[in-house]
Order: C-alpha cells, then structure tokens, then sequence
C-alpha cells in the first residue's frame, strides 16, 4: 500500500458531496402551494437568488455563473418574454428568507435558487402559503417537496441509471463502499433503492471514517466481503475530492481486480485527468449528461461570457428553459405545481429532465467507462422519455 502516501496530499477535509451540498434540513417546507395565475402575453416575473456576497470561497464566481446561464437561456427563448430580477443570499438562511420575501412584493412568479440546503429551506418554507413554486439548484432530496422542486442531479437518479444498466448486462450482486457521513450514507441507501427496485441482491455494505486513514483501512475489508459474498459490482460513492484516489488504487492492489469485480461510481469520475489515470476506474462505470450537449453548453457560454461556466450553471439555464417552455404553451397556469410536473419534462443544456410531484427529478444520463485514461460512452443518454425505463 505503498501509493497511500502519494495520494495523500489529494484527500480534501470536507463533506462528501456532488455539485451542490447534500445537507441536514431543519425541517421540511410545507403545503402544496400549487403556483400562481400569470399573463402569459407579458414579461413573466422570475426571480433568480444566488450567493453574490457570500464569504464562502468560490460563490461569488457561482452566482455571477448561475445570472450569466440564466441570462443565456432568456436569449434563447422565443415567443416569451422572462423579467429576471437577481438577488443576493449571501449564503445565509435569513438573508436569503428576506430575499425571497422581497421577491414576492416586487411580483415574482416562481423562484430560482438558493443554492445550498440550508437557504432553500428557509425560502421554501417562507414561500409556503404564498403558491409561489421554488426550483433550488441543490440536489438534496430531504428539502424537495411541497413547493420547493431540486434541480441538481440527485444520487438516486445516477444510481438508478447504473444499477438499470448492470443488471442489464448481467451484475447482480452489489457491495457499496460509503464514508460515515450524510453524502455517504445518503449514496448508500440510493445505491440499496436502485438494487432492490431492479431485483438484484444487495451483498453488503462496506463504511469507513472520512478520514485518510479510515479508507486504507477499509480495503481489506471490502476485498473480503467481496470475496465472501462473490459479488460482481462494486458500487462507490467517493468523489476525487475525497477517498476515491485512495480506494481506486489501493483496492486493486489488494486484489480486487476489475477482472473479479465491476467497479461502479456514484459521482462523476471524469472531473480531472488525475482521476482518469486511476487503476480502478479502467473500465468502471459511472454516470454523466450528455456530453455532446454538454460541450455544445460550454462553448456557448464561452463565446458569450468568457471563460468557464462553473460545473452546476447549466441549472440555471434549465430552470429558465423549464419556465419558458411552460409559458409558451399560453397557459395561465403554466407555473403551477401539475404543469411543473409535466412527464414529459424538458429539454435542458445537458439534457432532458423531469421535476417528479415529491419535488425531486429525473434526468437523461449516459453510461460511461474510462478505458486507457479516456472517456468511453457505453450507452448514451436518452433524448426522451418515451421508453427509456424511468
């Protein structure tokens, strides 16, 4: 275990996340507002709330990205007309509260943002008795509900899509290796969901400290269970930022070779050439958008705004697009919680997506390997949602 040391310096401090934070609401918001009556000849009010002057580091990079996205996808629409009004959350609970209050005296319809768990709560609760439907750009499923909808890529979604796909092409039992804490135990059970829905057997489970430590001494473990229960896919749900250099190349070391076991992510596996070099992510299996509309996304908002769109703006260019594609239909109704929840969803920068009525989604993503430290599609994402299995 001798690489142990070399990956050291690649574990950051922190919770085990995807794009957006995967947190502990304090309480769920509540009623089933339903969603206002608006003209849909006139410039519909939408109010986009992001962390323009939040401390925390990168934010404001992530809300000038969000307003740039969002901007974007205004340009796009055609035969609707969008009065955007940005405010700032701070990245605080009563600040974005007091945002979204506001929001409503000046006329908004419907609410894009917060970003985080914590803010989305707050504003969802605020908004509760008012009918006004908030589309959050977090992917955490214990604040969704009511009136407050998730666009970020859930683990139940991308777990789903891989287990449908393993099974299908003969996996069928599963370990799932998980740090001790909320995004890891939160992976788990997505990962025991996908199983159980899909008739597989779920083998065990595999939990270690968040800690550099606790991972190494872990893979024992795991190569034992594996070998007791002869499973044939291996499920992780670390990230790069996290325990996954140190699993990816300590676990086939210690014999648990992709040749025994399908190695399998729950996060996004192709985020640095660093992660593509890992021994056990050759040939395993994870889940992403569509790349080609991804690409097309990103060259877009380059040649408009400069630079890099940061990794979760596209969300607001699908929130945008969700509420424009409602709107064109003509319907006074069209911000309501039944037209939000529409089965068949919306197109998006990075491909289609549902809003379910228990205010989570659903979105097209495709299979992928990493094969010689490049990124192989095994099977693309759908481009509908007519006969894809969801």
């Amino acid at each position: 275990m001798g690489s142990a040391f070399k990956l050291r310096r690649r574990f950051v401090k922190g919770a085990l996340v995807l794009a957006t934070a995967v947190g502990i609401a304090a309480c769920e918001p509540i009623a089933l507002g339903g969603g206002p009556s608006i003209n849909t000849t006139a410039p519909v009010p939408v109010a986009l709330l992001v962390p323009k002057t939040s401390e925390a580091a990168g934010d404001a990079t992530l809300a000038q990205s969000l307003e740039n996205a969002a901007r974007l996808a205004i340009a796009d629409l055609q035969g609707v007309q969008i009065d955007m009004r940005v405010y700032d959350t701070a990245g605080d609970v009563q600040t974005a509260q007091n945002a979204a209050r506001q929001a409503v005296e000046d006329g908004a319809k419907i609410i894009l943002g917060p970003v985080r768990s914590a803010p989305t709560n707050a504003v969802g609760l605020a908004m509760a008795g008012t009918g006004i439907n908030v589309l959050s750009f977090s992917n955490n499923p214990s604040i969704a509900g009511g009136n407050v909808f998730v666009l970020g890529a859930t683990f139940q979604n991308t777990a789903d899509r891989l287990v449908e796909f393993a099974t299908r092409n003969g996996k069928n039992s599963y370990v799932t290796v998980h740090a001790e804490n909320v995004a890891g135990e939160a992976g788990r059970d997505a990962i025991i969901n996908a199983v159980n829905a899909n008739g597989a057997v779920n083998s065990g489970a595999v939990s270690y400290q968040f800690s550099q430590q606790g991972a190494i001494q872990a893979v024992n473990e795991v190569r034992d269970l594996v070998e007791d229960t002869a499973a044939d896919a291996l499920f992780l749900t670390a990230d790069a930022s996290g325990a996954l250099p140190f699993l990816a190349e300590l676990m086939p070391e210690a014999g648990i070779t992709a040749e025994k076991v399908q190695y399998m992510g729950l996060t996004r596996w192709d985020a640095t050439p660093q992660t593509l070099a890992l021994k056990g992510v050759q040939e395993g299996w994870f889940a992403l958008p569509d790349p080609a509309l991804t690409s097309q996304f990103n060259s877009r908002y380059t040649d408009a705004f400069g630079g890099k769109p940061h990794a979760i703006s596209g969300l607001a260019y699908d929130g945008v697009a969700a509420i424009g594609a409602l709107v064109a239909e003509g319907r006074s109704n069209a911000l309501t919680t039944d037209a939000l929840t529409q089965g068949a969803g919306f197109q998006g920068v990075n491909g289609i997506f549902r809003l379910r009525a228990d205010g989570t989604n659903e979105r097209g993503l495709a299979v992928a390997t990493v094969r010689d430290k490049q990124v192989v599609i095994l099977d693309p994402a759908p481009r509908s949602f007519a006969g894809t299995g969801f």
